[in-house]
């Protein structure tokens, strides 16, 4: 035995409220859009039929809100079929209400209504002929249908609401008044509230793009890009903001179909490199969600994006071409968009080239200009690690570039694919220590010999030291990571915690590389170094070595383990015991 399923009107309101739309507020779009599709569908049997929605706030008319259009109005049949039934998307399209050409969903947007009222009235006369019909429901899920033989009721629908208690001031004239403009301002037909017109029929922005831009983003953007896609009817202005965002900031684009406001936070419209802008659209053809407070993601939507994509970056490649101190600007507020745009598409990779300053051991200059004078882009990929190297890399007249930051490396990589393998190459910190010089053999030799006293701090630090001549000579020490040894190190640690099999195959591992994780280079031109060499006293010996390594430590800023801070601790509480006590080495 077949059986229906039963619809209770109270838990689809429910439904309504809390989870499909936002907030009450979209009622009044609501109602507009059923409006404008009835003007819509009259215009399509009649051309020249008027197109005029009238709203009467609550006060202006009594205790309710009515809304009136010149639409093609209801049967009695469609009342019973539109209205009073859900989910009839088959029969919606029987009696020629499908939703091509038309903004929303009759029954539902109608639906919605409830948000607010506690009952609604409506009376319609249909221009196919007719007597006039009028339906009345509550929020319990009662209907009533009535057949009206008065032939003066004009073509066209009327609807009163009755609102709840707690929600007469969503029907209030300047509350509505506020909701009208906001969601209806651009539509093509006439929106009165009482006597005065609300509509101006032109899309807000057509007249002053970068006024109206200003008025959205509160700021005043810095360009205004004109943006079309004609296979969904669209149109629009793209506005790049002046200022820095977080790359991970929500992309909030103002969207319009069919003229009629979909929302202000509308996400998807632009591809994720391109979150430095918003757009401002008007589309006949983007699918918007059953709320329709978003747009539904569908082939259309990703082949809009993908355009729109392509408009904002044709863009930056006319201004790279024809303002250069434009896009210098550009860069410095959305270098992080423009790099990881660079990434993949050719042009933005050679406006990267061109214009971004990244710091180097010459100071901040684009990469074109770097290898202008060092021939290849020698990188390191960490900060820290290039600011360790970099004064000393100067000084030997070795060029490094900082690529530790987003993206950097990935450019460098791209370079290396288009230019070849002469354009970039990654610069091991051994390359560096490689061009130093070796010291005079007799202090080296005392050197040496002051580190074998202090083999024991060094091996707690997992370290080696080697001396070595360079500049600068304020520089007294290097910490350089042997990359093997660290691997080392992480493998014996993991191995203590893994099952017997994963630490017999992690000890594999640990057997095939050799050497501390750390190497400690001492700079012979300093005169702290050069006094260890001329100790004596095995435990001053010790102090300064260690003194060095924490020293070399916190250059390199990489993070203190508890036993670096105890080191550092003990180390200046120990040379402080000396200068008080006045003891000698």
């Amino acid at each position: 035995m077949a059986h229906t399923f039963g619809v209770d009107l109270r838990g689809i309101i429910d439904l309504l409220s809390h989870h499909l739309y936002s907030s009450p507020r979209v009622y009044a779009r609501e109602l507009l859009q059923n409006a404008v599709d009835a003007i819509t569908a009259r215009r399509a049997l009649q051309p020249d039929a008027p197109g005029e929605i009238v709203i009467e706030p609550v006060g202006s008319s009594g205790g309710t809100l009515r809304i009136s259009d010149t639409g093609i109005g209801l049967t009695e049949r469609e009342v019973h079929d539109l209205l009073s039934t859900l989910g009839r998307t088959s029969k919606r399209d029987d009696l020629g209400f499908a939703r091509q050409g038309f903004l929303g969903q009759f029954g539902v947007g109608l639906l919605s209504a409830f948000l607010v009222a506690d009952r609604i009235r409506l009376v319609s006369r249909s221009a196919k002929g007719g007597p006039a019909v009028r339906w009345t429901a509550d929020a319990a899920g009662n209907y009533e249908v009535e057949v009206d033989d008065d032939a003066r009721a004009a073509i066209g629908t009327t609807i009163e609401l009755v609102p709840h208690r707690d929600s007469e001031h969503w029907l209030e004239r300047d509350v509505v008044r506020a909701l009208v403009t906001e969601y209806g301002e651009a539509l093509p037909v006439t929106v009165r509230i009482g006597d005065e017109v609300v509509t101006s029929g032109a899309l807000p922005w057509a007249e002053d793009p970068v006024a109206y831009g200003e008025k959205v983003l509160g700021v005043a953007p810095f360009d205004a890009i004109p943006v079309e896609v004609p296979t969904v009817g669209l149109t629009g202005v793209a506005y790049v903001l002046p200022r820095g965002v977080h790359p991970g900031a929500r992309q909030s684009h103002r969207v319009y179909l069919k003229r009629m406001l979909v929302g202000d936070a509308i996400e998807g419209l632009l591809p994720e490199w391109a979150y430095f802008v918003r757009c401002v659209v008007d589309s006949s053809s983007l699918r918007p969600t059953a709320s329709r407070e978003a747009l539904y993601q569908d082939e259309t939507l990703l082949a809009v994006r993908e355009e729109l994509g392509r408009q904002v970056r044709d863009w930056l490649v006319r201004l790279d071409a024809t303002d250069p101190d434009r896009t210098r600007a550009l860069l410095d507020a959305h270098h992080l968009g423009i790099k990881s745009l660079a990434r993949v598409d050719d042009e933005m990779l050679r406006l990267v080239e061109r214009w971004l300053p990244f710091e180097t051991t010459d100071g901040p200059q684009s990469l074109r200009q770097f290898r202008r004078k060092h021939g290849i882009l020698a990188h390191v990929p960490d900060v820290d690690e290039f600011r360790q190297l970099a004064p000393v890399a100067h000084a030997q007249g070795m060029g490094l570039v900082n690529a530790g930051y987003a993206y950097d490396v990935e450019i460098m990589e791209r370079l290396v694919a288009l230019d070849g393998p002469t354009a970039a190459r990654r610069v091991a910190p051994s390359e560096v220590l490689a061009a130093l010089g070796d010291p005079d053999p007799e202090l080296e030799r005392a050197l040496r010999e002051r580190l074998a006293l202090a083999a024991d701090v060094l091996d707690r630090h997992d370290c080696e030291a080697v001396p070595r001549d360079f500049d600068p000579g304020s520089l007294p020490a290097l910490l350089v990571t042997n990359v093997e040894a660290e691997r080392k190190r992480d493998a014996q640690q993991a191995g203590e915690q893994a099952d017997p099999l994963w630490a017999e195959l992690l000890g594999s591992l640990v057997e095939s590389s050799s050497g501390a994780a750390q190497r400690l280079v001492l700079n012979c031109r300093n005169p702290l170094v050069l006094k260890l060499a001329q100790l004596t006293d095995p435990a001053l010996v010790e102090l300064t070595v260690e003194s060095l390594y924490v020293h070399a430590l916190l250059q390199a800023r990489r993070p203190m383990r508890p036993k670096d801070t105890a080191a550092l601790n003990r180390s200046f509480l120990e040379l402080l015991d000396r200068a008080v006590g006045g003891r000698k080495g």
